[in-house]
């Protein structure tokens, strides 16, 4: 679900990462873990179906960004769904990078790499992702008050 904008889309990206799972199935060379080997064509599916669509750069640069906390009383009300339905509200390029870099662990470079964009690009596109979540986040907090 967080790669793809809503649930029909997430359905399809999975259906076509698992075809090629299943067709790739003698490849995989027991060198490390099924479930590494299979996200791995799970993300790299949804990153080249992106690249179909021509990913878009929202913005080049990094722009001043202050990070203002965030309380954590409103942080321990969201549950796993409702942050993922904040994280799929982000423009697709933010939302890519910011699943890539905070939530699967690749490096800024790796990203640059597979998405085929600047470092420095996917630094912003983080930057204005996490602020973006931030903003999100404040207004739920002032409709909880």
């Amino acid at each position: 679900m967080r790669y793809g904008r809503h649930r029909m889309e997430a359905e399809d990206l999975l259906q076509d990462a698992f075809i090629k799972v299943f067709d790739n199935l003698s490849k995989f060379k027991y060198k490390g873990s099924l479930e590494g080997w299979i996200r791995r064509i799970v993300i790299n599916t949804a990153l080249k179906a992106y690249g179909k669509k021509s990913f878009q750069n929202e913005q080049i640069g990094i722009e001043v960004h202050t990070d203002s906390p965030i309380e954590p009383s409103i942080l321990a009300s969201l549950n796993e769904a409702a942050l993922l339905k904040l994280v799929s509200r982000l423009p697709d390029g933010y939302r890519i990078v910011f699943n890539l870099y905070a939530i699967e662990g690749y490096s800024h470079k790796e990203i640059a790499d597979l998405l085929g964009i600047q470092e420095s690009t996917s630094r912003s596109q983080l930057v204005k992702a996490r602020k973006l979540l931030q903003n999100q986040i404040e207004q739920l907090k002032k409709i909880a008050v």
